[in-house]
């Protein structure tokens, strides 16, 4: 491959610039290596989601959270051999290493490295009121109204398409004909787009049931207020890669107490933290399932995604989270709209 040094970095390198070295590559991974260019290691996108699951943070090493054992060739390995090696150990790179396991190349399985065209679809949220935002919905539903010039919807279904997701279901409610006149088809958006209209609300699960056909792949669901700017091609790669039945995106949110903490044993004061913070992962409202999660939801109800993923916690299938760390912003007041239009051109390309 062209420009091998682009994406080697070196096992103090904090998070933050891995994430810059893998973002800004094609291959979706990094090559770890020591002063000596030797091959240490390999650090992939979910390598580092990992590692922010366990509360790590962009200003620490990569130390312990890149890949020590990877799968990696000799030079002078055959293209035969190379392709073997990657469908008998189900990846797509193997690092090239030379007699001092130098890092010297990578070979890419379909080296062209174009975006993938995924079958996979997406099923799209978009039929609530936007009471919140009021009196902008009153003629315009929530979904369509326009941040950066364009219509929030428009922008995420471009970002399902930029990563190679065009099969796209709408799920209408509030004014759907407004949504289906802009986008008809699809075509004109570079995709294929159907729509299901509730005549009662359903939730952000329950309209999952009124689909015409089940997918035979793992789909994606999310809400139709939400501007994120995410490569989705990774969360289907981290819902495959841990064999997941549902995967939920997930963004760290900190609270600061407002007041001295007072830690206590008994009656007696051991320590006072000042306005501590408290971090969580909430839910981001973007969700992978697979097609047979669909059965679990009752039919003709009011059903939310939250209930599905507690019934699949009771049944105790593995359910697995995707932290984000990329932009995200859920719309749902005035002020988020009006801070979505002031950051819109920062974060997006137009």
């Amino acid at each position: 491959m062209k420009n091998i040094e682009k994406i080697k970095i070196v096992a103090m390198s904090t998070i933050e610039k891995a994430l810059s070295v893998i973002d800004s590559g094609a291959v979706k991974i990094a090559l770890v290596i020591d002063t000596d260019n030797k091959l240490l290691g390999t650090l992939s996108d979910g390598d580092i989601r990992r590692g922010l699951l366990r509360k790590k943070t962009l200003n620490e090493t990569i130390e312990d959270i890149y890949f020590k054992n990877p799968i990696t060739a000799n030079k002078g390995a055959s293209k035969e051999d190379l392709l073997h090696l990657c469908l008998v150990n189900g990846i797509a790179q193997v690092p090239i290493v030379d007699e001092d396991r130098k890092a010297i190349d990578l070979f890419i399985m379909g080296e062209e490295l174009q975006k993938k065209q995924h079958e996979n679809h997406v099923v799209l949220m978009a039929g609530g009121l936007g009471t919140r935002l009021r009196p902008l919905t009153e003629n315009t539903p929530k979904p369509m109204l326009e941040v950066g010039g364009k219509p929030i919807l428009e922008t995420i279904v471009k970002g399902f398409v930029d990563s190679g997701f065009t099969n796209i279901t709408m799920c209408l409610g509030y004014k759907s004909t407004v949504i289906q006149d802009y986008f008809q088809d699809g075509s004109g958006f570079g995709a294929n787009i159907d729509y299901i209209v509730e005549e009662k609300r359903m939730g952000t699960a329950g309209a999952l049931t009124l689909l015409e056909k089940r997918f035979n792949k793992p789909f994606f669901i999310m809400n139709g207020d939400l501007l994120i700017n995410i490569d989705f091609e990774k969360m289907l790669d981290f819902h495959v890669e841990h064999n997941s039945k549902a995967t939920m995106c997930v963004r760290e949110y900190d609270i600061e107490v407002p007041y001295g903490v007072i830690n206590m044993v008994n009656e007696n004061i051991i320590s006072i933290e000042e306005k501590p913070i408290q971090s969580f992962f909430v839910n981001s409202g973007i969700y992978v399932l697979d097609p047979d999660c669909i059965d679990l939801i009752p039919d003709n109800e009011f059903y939310d995604m939250p209930a599905l993923f507690e019934e699949l916690i009771s049944a105790k299938e593995k359910i697995v989270s995707f932290p984000l760390k990329e932009y995200w912003l859920d719309i749902g007041r005035i002020a988020d709209y009006e801070t979505a239009n002031i950051e819109y051109r920062n974060i997006f390309k137009t």
